[in-house]
């Protein structure tokens, strides 16, 4: 049977009191960008057409109604300012039945909570905005809530931590039904990273200070970049930082979030992603340049992280013009 089609109809719910800035999210990520990129049917929807109060008293006018939740392929609810009380039956109703004849149905910041009360989270995990973690646990015990992940994807039901996460979750869709490349060039467009590494940890203490080894560290971040066919191990980052190894590691999960090691490996896979979209290149060479020694070695990272090897993958998602790895097109 052939795998499902990406999706093409986006709804948002926009609830009364919906976030401004999650309405701008969500529109910007699905507006029409052209240059071979997807063109989304993109539409926001309430229960009653009209303006809509938002969360700064601005109103957006929204016109259209339950009936686009019927039909879209990925519906998604934004995160509104009377979240403690749930939505109306009719709305979640609506949510069940979208879910139910196959939609992709998602959320980010406390519009989980609107997933939660249709029931759709039941025995699945789940993020929300990290300051509301804890009371989407209380409300919904069935609920494994991960407050330290940006975002959660249990295949049919993804969800997003809180305000921003909006585009780290959209840009993930984007990157599992289209590939890399697709959601590295909506990313640019953006002016926004295609991947952010680590998670809302990174935020729950008080940010580290700018100073001269947080610039150090940026300036190591940026070189380790620029050369994933180097192997980088943890030691020479932390000398190029003139730090210890122990200091760099606890400044660099400060810094991201992450371990150094968890944050090359992420980053050398989504190179190879988009190497494997977009040129020719044989499957050993893509490895070379992302610094594995072998294509056995990638192959091994791909399966376990990606589920699929990089042949399937380069099957699946290679599209649009040849490109050879300084981003020009090729002749042939």
């Amino acid at each position: 049977m052939p795998a499902p089609a990406p999706f093409r109809s986006v709804a948002a719910y926009a609830p009364p009191g919906v976030g401004l800035l999650a309405v701008g999210v969500i529109a910007e990520v699905f507006a029409e960008r052209g240059g071979g990129l997807p063109r989304f049917d993109f539409a926001l929807c309430t229960e009653r057409p009209g303006p809509v109060p938002t969360d700064v008293g601005v109103p957006v006018q929204v016109a259209h109604g339950l009936d686009r939740l019927a039909t879209a392929d990925l519906v998604l609810f934004l995160p509104w300012s009377d979240f403690r009380t749930p939505p109306p039956p009719a709305v979640l109703a609506a949510l069940a039945a979208a879910h139910a004849r196959g939609a992709l149905v998602g959320a980010h910041c406390v519009g989980s909570f609107a997933l939660a009360a249709a029931g759709l989270l039941d025995g699945r995990r789940a993020t929300t905005h990290w300051r509301f973690a804890e009371l989407l646990s209380d409300r919904h015990p069935e609920v494994s809530v991960q407050p330290e992940a940006l975002y959660v994807d249990e295949g049919s039901i993804v969800t997003g931590a809180g305000a921003a996460a909006g585009f780290d979750l959209c840009l993930h869709l984007l990157r599992r039904e289209y590939g890399a490349a697709t959601a590295n060039a909506i990313a640019r467009d953006l002016v926004l990273p295609p991947h952010r590494a680590g998670g809302q940890a990174q935020y729950l203490a008080a940010p580290v200070p700018a100073d001269t080894e947080d610039e150090r560290l940026a300036e190591v971040l940026a070189w380790a970049r620029a050369h994933l066919d180097r192997p980088l191990p943890v030691a020479e980052l932390a000398r190029r930082a003139l730090m210890s190894r122990r200091s760099f590691a606890r400044r660099f999960t400060a810094a991201t979030g992450t371990t150094p090691h968890a944050w090359l490996l992420e980053l050398r896979l989504s190179r190879a992603e988009e190497l494997l979209e977009t040129t020719t290149l044989p499957v050993e060479e893509v490895a070379h340049l992302v610094g594995y020694r072998s294509a056995a070695v990638l192959r091994d990272q791909f399966v376990r992280r990606r589920g699929v090897p990089p042949t399937v993958y380069r099957r699946t998602f290679a599209a649009g013009p040849v490109l050879r790895p300084d981003g020009f097109g090729s002749d042939g």
